[in-house]
């Protein structure tokens, strides 16, 4: 497969049109799908379907496999040649971050802003995911450095812990009767709808936290991202196991946040591939870490 190809590939799946992304492309679109063909009979597969009614094409599910690949391969090598790229200097380049959603993103928006200061045409890529998200791309090289919340396994990587932890607890809606307390035990969770995080399931610090409770507990939907469950609280659908600091509850939100007690905290850590040779930017990104971590 060459990249050329599998470039043509993710942009018919965007745009889920030949023609479109044939123009896109600025190739013909008998190219295109010619392209398209000759990469299925190299897979032996189908990628592509087209409904009865509609002009779109849409992916099978070898197509869906296909495309998330693609994708990693193709951020991979358009990487791997900025880093050989002779204008990738100390005063030019990219740097690739991912991080799950924690307060402790404003270090590395402080130590980017420190060397946006320093070095203007340095370019800082965030992804955003859970810690098995990041730590796939850490693995594959697509990331130079993941933002996890401990309990992550860390020991695999290298690793700097930030100064910053974040508190667990309760997103509710104000005029919920929980909401006059002014922390939230176990017990108070029983009779509660809850939206959890995937990832956090059951697992880790939290499972621990609910203790013999656990059982009892109705988790009435999972999220991935705290922007999305807080609209699903706002609307009523339950409360949210969260981090505090990650939705804004002040003013005429009609939300709020209630720690727990037992006070549950996780530490936060930035890691990076052990033995990992880094482009000249990443060095600069990791000393302007450190320089916020002695701050």
């Amino acid at each position: 497969m060459e990249i050329r190809v599998l470039k043509y590939f993710l942009s018919v799946a965007n745009y889920e049109s030949i023609s479109q992304a044939a123009k896109a492309l600025h190739i013909t679109q008998p190219t295109l799908s010619r392209q398209i063909m000759e990469l299925e009979k190299e897979l032996g597969t189908t990628l592509f379907s087209r409904g009865k009614r509609s002009k779109k094409i849409v992916l099978t599910p070898d197509g869906l496999l296909l495309k998330k690949r693609a994708q990693e391969i193709v951020d991979l090598a358009d990487k791997t040649k900025a880093q050989f790229d002779p204008k990738n200097s100390y005063t030019s380049g990219d740097v690739y971050i991912g991080g799950g959603e924690t307060k402790a993103m404003s270090v590395v928006a402080r130590a980017s802003l420190d060397l946006k200061k320093q070095r203007p045409n340095i370019r800082i890529h965030i992804f955003s995911g859970n810690a098995d998200d990041v730590t796939e791309r850490l693995d594959k090289g697509i990331l130079d450095f993941g933002l996890l919340i401990g309990p992550a396994k860390i020991e695999k990587y290298d690793y700097l812990k930030l100064p910053l932890k974040d508190t667990w607890g309760l997103l509710i809606r104000k005029d919920s009767p929980l909401a006059k307390k002014d922390f939230i035990v176990p017990n108070d969770l029983k009779s509660q709808q809850l939206l959890m995080s995937r990832q956090e399931l059951f697992r880790g610090k939290i499972a621990d936290w609910f203790g013999d409770d656990i059982d009892s507990i109705k988790i009435s939907a999972t999220y991935n991202l705290i922007y999305n469950a807080s609209i699903m609280v706002q609307e009523g659908m339950g409360c949210a196991l969260c981090l505090d600091g990650l939705v804004n509850t002040a003013g005429n939100s009609s939300l709020c946040f209630r720690p727990f007690k037992p006070i549950l905290q996780s530490s936060i850590y930035i890691v990076w591939k052990k033995h990992q040779v880094f482009s000249k930017p990443a060095e600069e990104f990791l000393e302007a870490i450190k320089k916020q971590i002695s701050v």
